[in-house]
């Protein structure tokens, strides 16, 4: 019920998109695996796995557009590869506008646009941008190169 919203959304659309995105993989260790009751805040999970339960409610829903505001700021450097990996599958097919200081989470998305005190100041992809060497270049260079 949680991950279908009270949409007309089938349990297996539920074990499918929980699935695409690996929230299986916890849901199912689980003691009463899909029917576990999430608690207030959803206490009874990681952060990490409330945004992988995000992720397969909005998959099991189908939306055509996402919004997507900083989607993988509250989970820590072990759990982001997993989160990353479901977050990839959630946007296959679809438009989404993604609000990102980590820039793992837009490294693959067709268009980046990189603001700096509320204005515009390049615009690209991944590539393009690093090859221009600007702000976002920077940015990457500090976040994204192994330490």
């Amino acid at each position: 019920d949680n991950v279908a919203l009270g949409a007309q959304v089938s349990i297996a659309d539920v074990r499918k998109a929980a699935a695409l995105v690996q929230a299986d993989e916890f849901l199912d260790r689980l003691s009463a695996g899909f029917e576990t009751p999430v608690r207030e805040h959803g206490s009874n999970f990681s952060a990490g796995e409330r945004q992988l339960l995000a992720f397969a409610r909005a998959l099991a829903i189908d939306p055509q557009f996402l919004i997507l505001d900083e989607a993988t700021s509250s989970v820590d450097p072990a759990t982001e590869a997993r989160v990353q990996a479901g977050l990839d599958r959630l946007l296959e097919g679809r438009t989404a506008l993604i609000v990102a200081h980590r820039l793992s989470t837009v490294r693959k998305v067709d268009r980046i646009v990189v603001l700096q005190h509320g204005r515009v100041i390049e615009q690209g992809n991944h590539d393009e941008l690093m090859a221009r060497g600007g702000l976002y270049a920077k940015l990457a260079a500090l976040q994204l190169s192994p330490t």
